[in-house]
């Protein structure tokens, strides 16, 4: 009798803990879903120029860190910045080709890296969310183009004469 009892102690462990794994799996699996519907809303809301949609994906203190070096921005600067280009209509359009998100073990951060389909030819966008009353909301975004190995030489002779003033700048 005891040996009947363990087994089915044993097969009710094993269940419940597959059980867990399953429902733990699927939550990611829906959690991954929103996470990319705020990157895919961001890409669309900038293709569309919509200003006030694109900047509330964004918590409120957050960074933007675009492509240039000297490109660091808090939500409100970013904003300022860009605002002339939504007005006008001249925005940006950023098609995700591939991307991966991973999230904090309490599960209130997400972090990813993609690669986008951009007027700069192939970037990089990479970033953090965090859940924010219910919602995910970005907290850091940065856009990176990316450089084939076969010309970096030649993109480093092309940037070094500007970024060895910002390097200078930066060292003192």
């Amino acid at each position: 009798m005891k040996k009947i009892i363990s087994v089915f102690l044993l097969v009710g462990l094993v269940l419940s803990g597959t059980l867990s794994a399953q429902k733990k799996g699927f939550y990611e699996n829906v959690q991954k879903k929103n996470v990319a519907k705020v990157l895919d809303d961001l890409n669309t809301f900038a293709a569309n120029a919509d200003f006030k949609n694109y900047f509330e994906l964004f918590a409120q203190e957050s960074q933007y860190i675009g492509t240039d070096a000297t490109e660091v921005w808090t939500k409100q600067e970013f904003r300022d910045w860009a605002k002339p280009f939504f007005d006008k209509k001249t925005t940006w359009n950023f098609k995700s080709l591939k991307r991966n998100i991973f999230f904090s073990k309490d599960g209130n951060y997400a972090w990813f890296d993609e690669i986008l389909d951009t007027q700069m030819k192939i970037c990089r966008g990479s970033g953090v969310l965090e859940k924010i009353g219910g919602k995910w909301k970005i907290k850091q975004y940065v856009l990176s183009p990316t450089v084939p190995n076969e010309v970096i030489d030649e993109v480093t002779k092309i940037k070094t004469p500007i970024e060895d003033v910002l390097i200078q700048k930066l060292k003192n």
